[in-house]
């Protein structure tokens, strides 16, 4: 446990004091808050007066024996989420008397879960809510669940004539899917399929766009995007349409400037540039009616709104007002009939719903209490570290001067360091490094109790934060199920879900399972700010100690894999009740260490057959007893049907 002077706790500490440090109130959309108790809780929607304690649904779903780590998800706040987007949308039609309708789809590859999915279609067939494929294998799961005869399948993707056929045919089953041409080796394909089956798609194009976008994705699009054709690559395929016959089938211009676009600028720009290419193929003979303004629509992750990567300078009503504004304008300049308007808004969609819970197996952190000794046959070194610890604690009662605290600082690392040669030179032997090491901590452990009250600590002391900070060890893998975190840096809002009540003292960091040393979370909000540690509590023994990552809804299952052959955890979905209660819709077990075992081509009877021959041969070496062998195998067989995670 970190060390900490329990008179300098604060006991006057408040629900308010939690909700300011984790800016809850503002990245958490009031889906999330913290109740009378100091837990979490969760809110269905924005009105609702609905909510359920996240704590107490975690210790009851550990008395079901499902165990964390594990991720609930909210039906009630995803059914919200689209919601919200449909209605933002038609409060902006009805505002700028737009002639058309939204249309919305959502994107297969944020999240194919078929429950996700399912959930998805259901709450969004009132406004005919379709979804977004990127691949033969999604184009399968929209085809078989996609039951609304109205709704939109936008075909992506790279395309084969095999793709491409099912698609054309799906027509013949009252299916929606329109072909998004991306590729220009795609057209003859299409061509060609049309001719075969004597059956016609609806084609759509996607254009590369000039206008620059924002944040972590800002460099994905442009002329040197991954997808999408060049204006002069849209001229030869309209012209290869009009050839064939097809180009009464083009009917869509798709486009995409990126993902989690912070700057609603960027939007604008590329809606302008997008709008006047939509006029301009309606020009050519292109009978459009759709126009497909791609993902991008952000969430505010740190709560700032703000244009930096983790948040957007813009509200969802903001971005819908834009988006028909622009189309508007750009067609009713032209005299163009006024599009469907489609949005592939995936993580606007899906981020809420899913929060990710963790426990705590432990923590490390380095001595900063040690015991002066007297030894009068100590080395000059640790002579010289008391000395300096004992000038710090002489600085307490005085006019602070920083530049002596700064000094004083140099001069214990520098002690610290002419421990380390000497050890390395046989001079010292490894009980005075140690204490050469307690000692240095307890000086900076002494500076930051001085400097506790600062609000901008000097650079030359930044570091002693760090290294005093605690490890917290997470009974998860960062590789599996928050991958964005060490793939591409993505902050997620991470905070205890109780305890709220009691002051958060420690500073530390995480470390996951994994023998990986970037199985770790280190990025964090704070106020606003981006920083390396979090305000945490001392773990209390025989008590589970839970953190919450909340807003992890897209991407990261999909892209989890199996280092160090860490599985899937458990999932749940619960709607909440009127009488803030719950009801679990579906169980969604963690994989066992044999399912993992057997997707890497292990037979878990050979490998517990293997073992045991072994065991007989130890028997007979009579270096294993029979019992000994017996609960091995016992123990390996229970091990196997159970949990890649860590249990009590």
């Amino acid at each position: 446990m970190t060390d900490f002077d329990p008179k300098k706790l604060n006991k006057n500490w408040t629900i308010e004091d939690s909700i300011s440090k984790y800016g809850i109130d503002k990245w958490g959309e009031k889906y999330f808050s913290i109740n009378s108790d100091g837990n979490i809780s969760i809110s269905p929607n924005r009105r609702s007066k609905k909510k359920v304690d996240l704590f107490k649904l975690v210790k009851e779903f550990k008395t079901r024996e499902i165990n964390t780590p594990l991720i609930i998800r909210f039906n009630d706040i995803l059914k919200d989420r689209i919601t919200e987007l449909n209605n933002a949308f038609s409060k902006a039609i009805e505002t700028y008397d737009y002639k058309n309708i939204y249309q919305g789809v959502f994107p297969i590859k944020c999240n194919q879960q078929k429950n996700i999915l399912e959930k998805i279609i259901e709450y969004g067939d009132r406004w005919n809510f379709g979804l977004e494929v990127g691949s033969k294998s999604e184009l399968l799961i929209g085809l078989s669940i996609l039951e609304n005869q109205k709704s939109l399948l936008i075909c992506n993707g790279y395309k084969d004539k095999n793709y491409i056929e099912i698609a054309i045919l799906a027509r013949k089953l009252g299916k929606q899917p329109i072909i998004v041409i991306e590729q220009r080796d795609e057209v003859q394909r299409i061509i060609e399929a049309v001719k075969d089956l004597k059956a016609t798609p609806i084609l759509g194009i996607r254009s590369k766009l000039s206008s620059k976008s924002s944040g972590r994705w800002g460099k994905s699009v442009g002329d040197n995007s991954k997808f999408g054709l060049s204006i002069p690559e849209i001229m030869v395929t309209i012209k290869e349409l009009k050839e064939a016959n097809l180009i009464n089938e083009m009917m869509l211009l798709h486009f995409h400037v990126g993902s989690q676009i912070s700057d609603i600028s960027v939007i604008k720009d590329a809606l302008q540039e997008a709008s006047q290419i939509f006029v301009e193929l309606s020009k050519l003979g292109a009978p459009m009616k759709y126009i497909d303004v791609g993902g991008g629509l952000g969430i505010d992750f740190d709560g700032t709104k703000t244009s930096s990567n983790t948040s957007t300078n813009y509200s969802l009503q903001n971005y819908a007002n834009d988006v028909i504004a622009t189309v508007k304008d750009s067609c009713e300049v032209n005299n163009i009939q006024h599009p469907i308007i489609i949005s592939e808004s995936g993580r606007a969609i899906i981020s809420h719903c899913s929060v990710l819970i963790f426990n705590i197996l432990g923590t490390s952190h380095v001595s900063s209490q040690v015991k002066i000794s007297d030894q009068k046959k100590q080395s000059l070194i640790i002579t010289n570290l008391i000395e300096t610890l004992n000038q710090l604690k002489n600085l307490r009662d005085k006019k602070r001067d920083l530049s002596e605290i700064i000094e004083l600082w140099n001069d214990a690392k520098k002690f610290k360091e002419d421990c380390l040669v000497a050890f390395r030179l046989g001079f010292i032997c490894l009980e005075e490094r140690a204490y050469a090491e307690e000692l240095t901590w307890t000086c900076a452990k002494e500076i930051a109790n001085q400097l506790e009250n600062e609000e901008i600590i000097h650079p030359d002391l930044s570091e002693i934060t760090d290294t005093l900070a605690s490890t917290y060890y997470a009974n998860l893998s960062v590789f599996k199920s928050i991958p964005d975190t060490w793939a591409i840096n993505q902050v997620f809002p991470i905070i205890p879900i109780h305890r709220h009540l009691e002051e958060p003292f420690c500073k530390g960091n995480f470390a996951d399972l994994t023998c990986d040393s970037d199985g770790k979370l280190n990025n964090f909000i704070d106020n606003g700010k981006i920083k390396s540690l979090l305000n945490l509590h001392p773990p209390e023994k025989n008590n589970d100690y839970l953190i919450g990552i909340f807003m992890a809804g897209a991407y990261q299952e999909a892209l989890g894999n199996f280092h160090n052959l860490f599985g899937n955890t458990n999932v749940i979905h619960i709607d909440i009740n009127e009488d803030n209660s719950y009801k679990i819709k579906n169980i969604i077990k963690e994989n066992s260490k044999s399912e993992i075992l057997e997707l890497l081509d292990y037979s878990s009877d050979n490998l517990v057959e293997s073992i045991r021959v072994n065991t007989e041969s130890a028997i007979n070496n009579k270096t294993l007893t029979i019992q000994e062998a017996r609960k091995l195998i016992d123990q390996i067989e229970t091990s196997l049907r159970k949990s890649s995670y860590l249990s009590e």
